[in-house]
């Protein structure tokens, strides 16, 4: 099974988007500690709402 060369670039782009959501996450909870609360909470709440607009962006720019 041969993968095109457009999707390729899909599957590359989207596996680096979410290894980043990935390591903000671990970094957020090696930061704040295992009890997210205050400014913890809230950081994790940005980093989904990060996570959600970076993949919107990219999908607006990868769509053909």
């Amino acid at each position: 099974m041969a993968i095109e060369g457009e999707t390729l670039k899909e599957i590359i782009v989207s596996v680096v988007a979410v290894g980043f959501f990935i390591a903000l996450i671990v970094a957020i909870g090696a930061v704040y500690g295992p009890a997210l609360t205050g400014v913890g909470g809230l950081a994790l709440v940005g980093a989904i709402v990060l996570f959600v607009l970076v993949m919107a962006v990219v999908g607006f720019f990868l769509s053909p």
